[in-house]
């Protein structure tokens, strides 16, 4: 009897710390910063993902309106969320991120699987995704604070 309760305690840790294994699978990363991104910050939520690079002179002007915007976004559960095209990461990327002035949050782990974003030969490139998680449009080139917001608006009309 004894042995059998110990065999069921086992068995019922084991299931926890697969279940506390299995959410820290479900890792969104760090960002610019080096602060880990929680997975929440994402996920049922609209998102603005812009991909940039240093070299590419459209991205250096459209990040002041992206900075701008997204304050303004987060109250309409809008994030806004920048990754680096070529890749970088750590130290790289902080220094990247500051030179262009970036404020909101740069993902240093690329979302492209998560939510099934095309791949793009030019920059730059922003996705915008539904808050189920599906792209709902890719916008080639440079975009504006007003005309994002008047696609969103749109997106979510649309439903």
């Amino acid at each position: 009897m004894v042995k059998r309760f110990q065999s069921g305690i086992r068995i019922m840790m084991v299931l926890i710390a697969g279940a506390l294994l299995a959410g820290c699978g479900d890792d969104v990363g760090v960002d610019q910063h080096g602060q880990k991104v929680a997975v929440e910050r994402l996920e049922g939520q609209w998102l603005v993902i812009n991909y940039w690079a240093e070299w590419c002179g459209p991205c250096r002007s459209e990040i002041p309106e992206l900075n701008a915007l997204a304050p303004e976004l987060e109250k309409q559960s809008v994030g806004v969320f920048g990754v680096n095209f070529d890749g970088l990461q750590g130290e790289e990327l902080s220094k990247s991120a500051k030179a262009l002035g970036i404020e909101f949050t740069v993902l240093a782990k690329d979302p492209a699987e998560r939510y099934g974003l095309p791949p793009s030969d030019a920059l730059p490139v922003t996705y915008i995704v539904d808050d189920h998680g599906k792209v709902r449009e890719r916008l080639l080139g440079e975009q504006n604070a007003e005309g994002l917001k008047a696609r969103l608006a749109a997106l979510r009309q649309e439903g």
